[in-house]
């Protein structure tokens, strides 16, 4: 039995994986963080990671960037492996993040979903071999409550196209700003948000006379929830350092 303490458990996605993890009989939460401890849970719940005095096997961490700081802090105190899932993170907190997987066990992914990294996969082969031959355009698609444009998933995919690609591209945001031509040295990714989306995105290769595209539409939310319970299992027990969803994927 994995005991999980779960960051953001008042949120959306903490809601989701306090649903998943009842399902399931080789892992329960112990304990939550949210700034919100006025709401009931079946668990204890706590304004911050450092104030829980308990013990706990892994952190999910489905919270807000202002929380990582404080999670990777007793991640580091109690050799706590972690989860971090959540999203619009700045550069320098993902250095943090590779910087402490030196010392615990630490998975990270800019999206959970085990579909999402097989596209991932086919969209670094794709780009391997078109090569430079074709644009690449990346149109991701959300809810309207999400903060973070572009996502972090949309990131991820273009991270992956442009490691495939012989001269690292410019990732270009806001094309309507200037009134020039595309350059072949970019990557263009457009956000979209409106209604209930739970996450589409789609890849785009345009090369001459003809169009390739990769996609993938996420029905609801549960697929990113058991992606992070699932890294959660995986992670127990496991040595320093940075996992993905790759690695799940390579120990099936």
């Amino acid at each position: 039995m994995v005991d999980i303490l779960l960051c953001g458990c008042f949120g959306h996605m903490g809601k989701v994986i306090t649903d998943c993890v009842k399902k399931r009989d080789d892992c329960r939460i112990v304990a939550g963080v949210d700034i919100n401890t006025e709401e009931s849970a079946s668990f204890p719940v706590y304004k911050s990671a450092e104030d829980f005095d308990g013990k706990a096997d892994v952190i999910i961490d489905f919270s807000h960037p202002n929380a990582l700081a404080g999670i990777l802090k007793y991640s580091l105190k109690n050799n706590c492996p972690a989860v971090i899932s959540t999203t619009g993170l700045s550069e320098e907190q993902k250095n943090d993040i590779s910087e402490s997987s030196k010392k615990v066990a630490l998975f990270f992914s800019g999206n959970m979903s085990l579909g999402i990294n097989l596209l991932q996969e086919l969209a670094f082969k794709a780009a391997k071999v078109l090569g430079n031959e074709f644009d690449v355009e990346i149109v991701e698609m959300h809810h309207n409550q999400k903060i973070d444009a572009p996502s972090g998933t949309a990131l991820m995919l273009a991270d992956s196209v442009a490691s495939a690609m012989s001269e690292k591209p410019e990732y270009e945001y806001n094309r309507q700003a200037k009134r020039e031509k595309r350059t072949k040295n970019e990557i263009g990714i457009h956000s979209v948000r409106g209604g209930t989306i739970v996450g589409e995105h789609e890849i785009i290769f345009a090369g001459r006379d003809e169009v390739i595209k990769l996609s993938h539409s996420a029905a609801s939310k549960e697929i990113f929830a058991v992606g992070a319970v699932n890294a959660a299992i995986f992670l127990y027990n496991k040595k320093p350092g940075l996992y993905s969803m790759r690695d799940i994927v390579e120990s099936v």
